[in-house]
């Protein structure tokens, strides 16, 4: 789409002459008189860039770039002057205009000017629209759960959100610890700062220091340019340590230091360099026990354990799985262009009953795999791996004429009343089989009414 243009100017011959090259040029181009008129059509239609002259009667073209500034800050404003004037629109500069030409106006150097204006302002929209965007796709609404344990995590996300505090995300590989971490930083005041997400998993030991704190030219074997690191990619947002727990001992003093003095220093260098970050880390791992076995310092245990967050494993928040199914439905089929709107009862019954290892990831991954091979607009038990033809554990029947809450309830009492058989009705050892709390145990047995003896 063409951008608009608005040529300000009181003398009819530059108008007249900006306009025809400017036009030709594909823009959409209006002009006024005098910068009163401009003004009015300003707040009337909406332009993508304002050329005006200084010296005007009614309204000076000063006058009219702070109107501008202030009521339409997404429009630019080139200043025209006289070569006399350059004082003037060096303080036009200042007041927010973009650039200035001078009279009499070279148009092919105009037009330079002006195409790269407008290049800037097309990148500045877009990334804009992007950053929207990202804030809509990791609001919490994004974040699938309804069950209590889900409702906890999005209690303590809203809380640690509106802070600064270091926060360490617990949980299996697959629970959506990455995506936790997306939510608070773009719920946080770092909303419009970089997000870096580094899985310390995957970095080869002797490249942590370089990769977290950069390096300079000749640091090492094989540095042929300075490298920022990604505490200095990071600046001004949120620094996500994926894994945290695979950092090497010997560089876990290092990180501690970055951490509390908010500064870095490359490889090959003895200058440190300050950074405003905020640490979110994660891990599939017991650190505390990891600090026990002399495998994890304990001060920088502490440290990236300001605020907890526990993510439930899906045993857990069982309930939540017709939730996250329709979820992952929705989104795959929408990806695919397909009609496929849902799964029949048989399935959904596979995937109640089934030991999610791989947490949620694997739970998409198999939805994502059915809405490929999905024949219909309903997914059946045939599109579903061939394993879950194999099962003989599953311990769930439907009955379509219940509501959801009295499904999951149905499918939690025959579920616990299973584990506590197959653990001859030891509760200690049945809560550790369903990853629960023995307390929790007691409370669900009481609940939904589960013979807790045979």
């Amino acid at each position: 789409m063409a951008e608009s243009i608005l040529i300000v100017d009181d003398e009819e011959i530059i108008r007249e002459s900006l306009s025809f090259v400017l036009t030709k040029e594909g823009y959409k181009v209006r002009d006024a008189a005098n910068g009163r008129i401009a003004l009015e059509m300003i707040r009337e239609s909406s332009f993508d860039l304002v050329i005006t002259d200084l010296e005007m009667p009614e309204m000076k073209g000063i006058e009219l770039l702070e109107h501008i500034t202030l009521e339409s800050p997404e429009t630019l404003v080139v200043i025209i002057t006289a070569y006399g004037s350059i004082d003037t629109a060096i303080a036009a500069l200042r007041k927010g205009a973009v650039d200035y030409v001078l009279k009499p106006v070279e148009f092919d150097e105009l037009l330079v000017k002006l195409s790269r204006l407008l290049q800037t302002r097309r990148l500045s929209v877009e990334n804009k629209l992007l950053r929207g965007e990202l804030h809509r796709q990791y609001t919490f609404d994004q974040i699938v759960g309804q069950s209590p344990a889900m409702q906890r995590v999005f209690d303590t996300i809203r809380k640690v959100a509106a802070t600064d505090g270091t926060v360490l995300i617990n949980g299996k590989s697959g629970t959506g610890k990455e995506l936790v971490a997306r939510a608070i930083h773009f719920n946080s005041k770092r909303a419009n700062g970089p997000f870096m997400a580094v899985n310390c998993g995957a970095i080869v030991e002797n490249l942590f220091e370089s990769e977290l704190f950069g390096h300079k030219r000749g640091a090492f074997t094989g540095a042929t340019m300075d490298k920022d690191g990604f505490f200095k990619s990071a600046d001004g947002g949120t620094l996500f340590l994926d894994e945290v727990s695979e950092i090497p001992l010997h560089l876990q003093v290092k990180l501690l230091r970055a951490i509390e003095l908010k500064e870095v220093t490359a490889v090959g260098t003895s200058l440190p360099v300050s950074v405003d970050v905020r640490i979110i880390s994660s891990t599939n791992k017991n650190l505390a026990k990891e600090v026990e076995a002399g495998r994890y310092r304990e001060d920088l245990f502490y440290r990236l354990n300001i605020v907890e967050i526990p993510l439930p494993s899906l045993t857990e928040r069982v309930d939540d799985i017709p939730l996250l199914v329709q979820h992952f439905v929705t989104k795959y089929a929408k990806e695919m262009s397909k009609d496929v709107r849902g799964v029949d009862n048989e399935v959904m019954k596979c995937l109640m009953g089934h030991s999610w290892k791989g947490e949620i990831r694997e739970l998409e991954n198999i939805i994502e795999r059915a809405v490929i091979f999905a024949e219909g607009n309903i997914v059946t038990k045939k599109e579903l791996p061939a394993f879950f033809d194999q099962r003989t554990d599953a311990v769930y029947s439907f009955d379509a004429r219940r509501s959801m809450k009295e499904a999951v309830d149905d499918f939690e009492r025959q579920y616990i009343a299973h584990v506590l058989r197959t653990n001859q009705f030891n509760k200690e050892v049945a809560a550790k089989a369903l990853k629960i709390s023995l307390s929790s145990l007691y409370r669900k047995i009481e609940e939904l009414n589960i013979p807790s003896q045979g």
